[in-house]
């Protein structure tokens, strides 16, 4: 099982990971790791599990993957039955007032819901994947001189569960270029599978754009893409005028990443995260969520 920070009751709690003992069986062993290259990795596998997903049979998995995982309907747009197949669920978007996005233009927020870990003053040669593996954020934005505007700055990383609401925002009002594909595999963004590939977020398909903001500079959001994610979904017109909580996208079915990039001096994230990614404890947060302060 696996640790993760609650900041409102400021203790641990275990987080339920659907297939948990697959994923530790694909990357902890010999035969796992040899599927996993064969085949579990490459696009194929997402595609055909997305169609399968997208399907009216599949709608049949809907009421017990909520009982299973403790899904709050009452959020939701849309009644439980209204759903035509799992990845019309999953895609789910809730009511406005669900995740509400403060006004303060001083607060930094998270884009999402999920399981957040950060880092400041970053070393943009050696971004931290997880305790023991980093890589060059070079390499994934695919983009020499946009890595080197965030020497020193911040990075927060934002994990998605199957459980999570799946769709992402804007954390500031401003303006966002379009967003770039990067080709890439579909490994898990698990903790266990962080642990066992190096540079696994450089690896993985994603998608990388750029929104210059209000309030905090340039920031750059970088999606991954995961095992059984079929496409990330870019929702927002490039170059337009958005505001702070505007959608920005979803993504299909899936666990999935969001990672955050702000230029030194923009934002200070909040000390409760810092200090527990530092301790190697993810933080549990609600998209809207104030995670830090402009500086």
């Amino acid at each position: 099982m696996h640790k993760i920070y609650n900041r409102k009751t400021k203790g641990y709690e275990q987080e339920k990971v659907a297939g948990e003992d697959s994923i530790k069986s694909t990357y902890n062993t010999v035969l796992g790791r040899l599927g996993l290259e064969l085949l579990l990795k490459r696009k194929i596998y997402p595609f055909i599990l997305g169609r399968l997903n997208d399907s009216r049979f599949s709608a049949g998995k809907i009421k017990g993957f909520v009982q299973e995982h403790g899904i709050d309907m009452s959020e939701c747009i849309h009644d439980l039955h209204d759903f035509q197949s799992f990845n019309a669920f999953f895609a789910r978007k809730l009511k406005p007032e669900a995740r509400e996005f403060a006004a303060d233009p001083r607060l930094l927020l998270s884009p999402g819901d999920g399981k957040m870990r950060a880092w400041d003053n970053i070393d943009i040669e050696r971004v931290i994947q997880i305790k023991g593996f980093s890589y060059a954020l070079e390499e994934l934005l695919s983009d020499r001189e946009l890595a080197r505007k965030y020497r020193g700055g911040v990075c927060a990383v934002l994990r998605l569960g199957l459980a999570d609401y799946h769709r992402f925002h804007f954390i500031d009002s401003g303006r966002c270029a379009g967003s770039k594909s990067v080709k890439g595999f579909y490994y898990s963004v698990n903790p266990i599978a962080l642990q066992a590939i190096p540079g696994l977020f450089c690896r993985n398909k994603r998608a990388v754009s750029t929104l210059r903001s209000a309030n905090f500079g340039d920031i750059t959001y970088v999606e991954i893409g995961a095992a059984f994610v079929g496409s990330i979904i870019q929702t927002y017109r490039p170059d337009t005028a958005i505001a702070r909580g505007d959608e920005k996208g979803y993504f299909k079915l899936g666990g999935s990443t969001i990672l955050l990039f702000l230029e030194k001096g923009a934002a200070a994230v909040d000390e409760d995260i810092l200090l527990q990614t530092e301790r190697g404890y993810e933080v549990k947060v609600l998209a809207g969520e104030a995670i830090g302060r402009k500086t």
